[in-house]
């Protein structure tokens, strides 16, 4: 038996979310279908983050077991040719047979993009939440930070309780103005997971019609992301304040936070997995050898 690593991204807007529902296509019963008809045999797909209807991913982690000797890095073209073209295989690879995309992340990170300006780009729509009324990026940025470390979630939570904690560890949240920049690409504003990197296009951070908001955290409550963007949206439009999102933070109740931002501003960008994907030498030789079936 072998464990296989995807990393992929995928458009959101035509799927009902990751998980196989009955409602809709999803992104896992379309990456099982391509598994399927490439291995013929039917795998369960797991993934680092289950997303919503509508929201992206560029840097979505999946595994699926297989007795299929295909070479790992093989997996991505031909997965590819059996799957639709709003969801891409970026990369392929093996991981230990203990690794599980869901429960061996140890941080994730996602984006939020909202067009902030009073005329909007038709061909943003399904990509940005296109909000004509104007935000104080510097004050969400500070209200943002009241947010930062271990805390109790369930005011920022839908339908509370899905997990069986509300508790999560969220190490950053960045805000950034920006002119140009390539939205799409998995290179941020930030680094993944620590402080300035590369990533903006153009000049002018700070001025500009595109708020980008990163968030770092070791995981996620449903909704969680979307109903911080909502709250933080009240901050930027002074109808809210910094003490009004401590307050929040603190109700513990979903009623006293801010509207769920729509999910077609939403990608989840990266997974930290630490060493969890880590093979050792003898087994990595071992499975170079493997042939093509």
């Amino acid at each position: 038996m072998r464990n296989i690593g995807l990393t992929l991204a995928y458009d959101g807007t035509n799927f009902c979310g990751w998980q196989v529902q009955s409602n809709g296509p999803s992104i896992q019963a379309e990456v099982e279908r391509a598994v399927e008809k490439l291995t013929g045999t039917h795998s369960g797909v797991l993934s680092a983050g289950r997303t919503d209807s509508g929201v992206h991913a560029l840097g979505q982690v999946a595994n699926f077991h297989t007795e299929s000797r295909i070479p790992a890095d093989k997996f991505r073209p031909a997965l590819q040719t059996f799957l639709p073209h709003d969801i891409v295989v970026l990369d392929s690879f093996e991981v230990p047979l203990g690794f599980h995309a869901t429960f061996s992340a140890k941080r994730k990170r996602y984006r939020y993009v909202i067009y902030n300006s009073r005329i909007s780009l038709p061909f943003l729509r399904h990509y940005v939440y296109l909000l004509s009324a104007e935000l104080d990026m510097e004050v969400m940025q500070a209200a943002a930070q009241a947010l930062v470390g271990t805390h109790d979630f369930r005011s920022f939570e839908t339908d509370w309780p899905n997990k069986p904690t509300s508790v999560r560890t969220v190490s950053k949240i960045e805000f950034r103005r920006l002119s140009q920049w390539e939205v799409w690409s998995s290179t941020p504003p930030l680094s993944p997971f620590g402080g300035e990197g590369p990533g903006v296009r153009g000049e002018n951070i700070g001025a500009g019609n595109f708020i980008v908001m990163e968030i770092v955290a070791d995981g996620f409550l449903y909704n969680m992301v979307r109903t911080i963007v909502g709250t933080l949206i009240n901050v930027g439009r002074h109808t809210w304040s910094v003490a009004d999102v401590q307050r929040i933070l603190h109700a513990q109740s979903r009623s006293t936070a801010g509207a769920t931002a729509p999910a077609c501003g939403l990608y989840l960008v990266d997974v930290d997995y630490g060493d969890a994907m880590r093979r050792d030498t003898a087994t990595s030789a071992a499975e170079s050898e493997v042939p093509a079936s």
